[in-house]
C-alpha cells in the first residue's frame, strides 16, 4: 500500500497527523482500526451468510460473476468443453504471431546498418572504427 512512499514522505505524514490532530491521534487511530475491523467482520457476515443460504462454501473472491459461475454453476468437464474449442484458436494464432515476429526481426536485421556492422564486428578481428564526434553546443560558442 505505501510502496510508492519514502521513509522523508511517511515521516512527513505523520508530523502532519501529530499537527492536525495533535492529542487526539491516539483516539483517532483507535476509530480507524475500530471501523476496519467492523468492515471486515460485516464482509465476513455476508460471505457467511450467503454460503449458508446457497449451500456451498464461498469465499469473498468467488462474489465475481465469472468466479461464480465458473466455480459453482460449471462442472470441469463443462469448461473443458468450453475451453477446448478456443484452445486450438489460440495455439494456431499463438504460432501465427510468432512467425510474424521471427520474419520482421530478420527484416529488420537485414534493413539496420548497425545489425550488419555488429555481425561484421562479431565475425571479423578488425573493430569497427569509432562514430565522428558531434559537434556541442559549446564548441559553437
Amino acid at each position: 500500500m505505501l510502496d510508492n512512499l519514502n521513509w522523508w514522505e511517511i515521516g512527513v505524514l505523520v508530523l502532519l497527523a501529530l499537527l492536525i490532530f495533535g492529542d487526539r491521534l491516539p483516539n483517532v487511530i483507535s476509530d480507524g482500526l475500530r471501523m476496519v475491523r467492523n468492515l471486515r467482520a460485516m464482509a465476513r457476515n455476508a460471505t457467511g451468510d450467503l454460503s449458508r443460504e446457497l449451500g456451498t462454501d464461498i469465499q469473498l473472491e468467488d462474489l465475481h460473476p465469472k468466479a461464480f459461475i465458473r466455480k459453482h454453476l460449471l462442472s470441469e468437464e463443462d469448461e473443458q468443453a468450453i475451453r477446448k474449442p478456443l484452445q486450438g484458436v489460440y495455439d494456431d494464432l499463438r504460432a501465427d504471431v510468432t512467425g510474424v515476429h521471427e520474419e520482421l526481426k530478420g527484416v529488420a536485421d537485414r534493413i539496420d546498418p548497425r545489425a550488419a556492422a555488429r555481425k561484421s564486428t562479431t565475425t571479423s578481428s578488425v573493430p569497427a572504427p569509432a562514430p565522428a564526434p558531434r559537434p556541442s553546443y559549446d564548441d559553437a560558442t
